[in-house]
């Protein structure tokens, strides 16, 4: 039995398509943190079992939620924002029929960028742990930035997930600010430090892995675009956690 897992909230522009390509799944369990457009209706609509929380505990332990929802012996992991291709759904398919004793897979992911597929810039290959045995793994209690915590041995599959990262500049500067502040509060309860050097250097570094070292400008203006937006996200991060320590 195959479950999937999605945590979601205001996805309303994109949810459907996620849903649907998980119809292959034996169930879908959507844990919802408190939407006011059409997301639950949505999801509901089109079958998946919905919970939801009024509270946002932050995306491990809310991903770690609907995994405690799951039934099946296999569980795929997805964003709202993304999706399983035929290709790939054929592909876990065979993958949890062949039983070769792995406990997950890591599954590549093909992102975009404003319209752009993504083929450098550190975007791909960019292997995501998502699919895994339900008795072998759990979330990362991070509040950003969680991974899949496994027990034995991990495969790899070949199919890409699809995946909508960014459609907009709107869209970016809003995923910035909000990552860049909860990485700052998350760093200061690790005991790290910050100065205005530190943010500026973390912000130079970051630009050129990701333009120069990642080979982001094969990926054209979008990459330069990507670069900044990385390099931005770097030095906010820092200079949040410096601003946080004052306080």
């Amino acid at each position: 039995m195959l479950s999937a897992i999605v945590i979601t909230k205001n996805a309303a522009p994109v949810i459907a398509r996620c849903i649907d390509s998980l119809a292959f799944a034996d169930e879908i369990v959507v844990v919802d943190s408190g939407s006011t457009d059409a997301t639950v209706e949505i999801c509901r609509g089109l079958g998946a079992q919905v919970h939801a929380t009024e509270d946002w505990p932050g995306f491990g332990p809310q991903k770690n939620r609907a995994l405690a929802q799951a039934r099946g012996e296999w569980v795929i992991s997805l964003d709202s924002d993304e999706w399983v291709t035929a290709a790939l759904k054929a592909e876990i398919e065979r993958t949890i029929a062949s039983k070769d004793g792995k406990s997950a897979y890591a599954i590549p992911r093909q992102s975009s960028f404003c319209g752009r597929v993504m083929k450098h810039s550190g975007w791909w290959p960019d292997h995501v742990l998502r699919l895994f045995r339900r008795d072998a793994g759990r979330f990362s209690d991070d509040h950003t930035h969680e991974r899949v915590l496994v027990e034995g041995p991990v495969g790899r599959l070949r199919e890409p997930i699809m995946h909508e990262a960014i459609v907009s500049l709107e869209q970016m500067i809003l995923k910035m600010n909000a990552y860049s502040s909860s990485s700052a509060a998350a760093k200061l309860g690790q005991g790290s430090r910050a100065t205005l050097v530190t943010a500026i250097l973390h912000g130079g570094w970051t630009f050129f892995r990701t333009y120069v070292l990642r080979l982001g400008f094969l990926d054209g203006r979008e990459g330069f675009m990507l670069a900044v937006a990385n390099a931005e996200g770097s030095y906010y991060r820092y200079l949040k956690l410096m601003l946080l320590e004052r306080k």
